[in-house]
């Protein structure tokens, strides 16, 4: 399966990096990390690249990772569909009090417009 995973650099991104290095290795899934501006995230997308790139030296698990600028929820959306992805991975949010997820604005437009699944990381 070919995957790309948005990673803002929120807590839910990092944990939803882990996960979907592990479940790329376990499958055998062609990976891309896309490193998106999120301005909720307190991390440079410097941070966050070096952080990608030192999970992704402890594995054997070749990625490619690219910085991708503008809109994060539109570009994610684009790219997936004009390189045909099969999946979009994101960190999927918090739960409320009541149970319910709270989603971030890019999980949400990705969730609403995307042309391929899209699976939330928790």
């Amino acid at each position: 399966m070919k995957v790309l995973l948005g990673i803002g650099g929120s807590a839910d991104s990092l944990t939803a990096l882990d996960a979907t290095v592990e479940r790329a290795l376990a499958a055998g899934d062609e990976l891309t990390v896309a490193v998106v501006e999120n301005p909720q995230s307190d991390r440079s997308t410097d941070e966050i690249v070096d952080r990608v790139r030192a999970t992704l030296t402890d594995v054997p698990l070749e990625a490619e990772v690219r910085r991708v600028e503008g809109d994060a929820g539109s570009r994610l959306v684009e790219i997936a569909e004009a390189e045909g992805f099969d999946q979009i991975a994101l960190g999927g949010g918090e739960t409320s009090p009541m149970g319910k997820i709270n989603l971030g604005s890019i999980a949400q437009f990705v969730l609403l417009n995307a042309p391929v699944s899209v699976k939330l990381v928790r």
